[in-house]
């Protein structure tokens, strides 16, 4: 019975460790959130960049309390939004210079 519950516990512990941590995805999702604030998306492209940091707090929560799989899934959602944030923002900026 003991060695039944000591093996249970052990193949429990074995899968917490093999997740891994999304370090790489929260990098590149911190990096594409703060190019799109300075190509100035939280003015140009309000709602998209609105998402892109609502993803990124999410994900930086998750991290926190090592939910790492909706960490990383978090992450790719906030980089997602934050390309499309720059975007947006950087493509209003040259229509609204041509149109002068």
């Amino acid at each position: 019975m003991r060695l039944a519950l000591l093996l249970i516990l052990f193949i429990l512990g074995a899968c917490g460790l093999a997740t891994t941590r999304p370090k790489i995805e929260m990098s590149l999702a911190q990096a594409a959130f703060m190019a799109a604030k300075e190509a100035g998306a939280d003015v140009h492209a309000a709602n998209t960049f609105r998402k892109a940091e609502d993803f990124y707090l999410k994900a930086k929560s998750a991290y926190r309390r090592k939910y790492f799989n909706k960490a990383q899934e978090y992450a790719l959602l906030s980089k997602k939004f934050s390309e499309q944030a720059e975007y947006q923002s950087i493509r209003k900026k040259a229509l609204e210079g041509n149109a002068e």
